[in-house]
This record gives C-alpha cells, sequence and structure tokens, in this order.
C-alpha cells in the first residue's frame, strides 16, 4: 500500500471558495449563556472564531495529504439556535486545489472550542454529556473560477 499527495502541479491557479457548515446542541441554559455573554471562559464565538481560522491555516498539518494552500480569506458567522448553535465557515483561495477540507476543519475547531468552553454547564452530575452533540458538518457549496 502506498500514500501520496496528489500531483496538482499542471493545474492552474484559480479563484475558489468553499462554504462548510455545523451544529451542536447544548442545553437551553448554555445557550441563554453563551447569548448573553455570561460563560466563565470568556467570549465563544469571538474565541471559536480564531480557533476556527487558526484550523483553517493549519490544516495541512492536520490532515497530511491535503495541500498547503495560500489562504485570501477566512470568515466564520455563528447561528445561535434555542437549542444550541449553527457554525458557517468560508474559505477563499487563489490555487491548484479547492478549500474544502480548510472550510471542514474550521467548522470542527470552532465547534470543538464550543464544547470545550461551555463543558463545565453541559455535564451531568455523573460528569458526562447526554446531551452535547456535534453534527450535520459538511460542506454547503464550492465554487470554482476558470
Amino acid at each position: 500500500m502506498s500514500v501520496r499527495m496528489v500531483d496538482v502541479s499542471s493545474k492552474p491557479e484559480v479563484f475558489r471558495e468553499a462554504v462548510a457548515e455545523g451544529f451542536i446542541k447544548l442545553k437551553k441554559e448554555t445557550v441563554r449563556l453563551v447569548r448573553e455573554g455570561l460563560v466563565e471562559k470568556g467570549d465563544v464565538l469571538t474565541v471559536s472564531s480564531v480557533a476556527a481560522l487558526l484550523a483553517v491555516k493549519k490544516t495541512p498539518e492536520l490532515l497530511p495529504l491535503t495541500h498547503n494552500i495560500p489562504i485570501t480569506h477566512v470568515s466564520t458567522s455563528y447561528e445561535v439556535l434555542d437549542d444550541g448553535v449553527k457554525v458557517t465557515v468560508v474559505v477563499r483561495t487563489t490555487a491548484k486545489t479547492g478549500a474544502e477540507m480548510e472550510a471542514l476543519a474550521g467548522v470542527m475547531s470552532a465547534l470543538l472550542n464550543i464544547w470545550d468552553m461551555v463543558k463545565k454547564y453541559e455535564k451531568d452530575e455523573n460528569g458526562q454529556y447526554p446531551e452535547t452533540v456535534i453534527s450535520n458538518v459538511r460542506v454547503v457549496r464550492k465554487t470554482k473560477e476558470t
């Protein structure tokens, strides 16, 4: 068995955009704390945006067969719902390959950061997380201009 990075040498550099999203289910009380900025560790959404940005930039370190691409834009947005938080990450590049993995890595990092920052409120009396779930992580859209 062999492992190799795909050779993209002959492909042209073009504008590409990838949009990914995911959801973390939280207790209603935890959602209230996030909305009101009362989480003990700080501003959950701001720190999660920084976590997403770092993950996008470090994707080749996390996924060994991805290419190191020039990231030209990253944005993270949130929809705080009654039962959790939906995260959307947009990544743009001008490269020979797409940015889907970068967008997905950004979403996962933001979701994991949310979990880390609110875990105190999500634990039950046994220290477990019976209601906290990360789900629906997916690529919503990718575009390429030729």
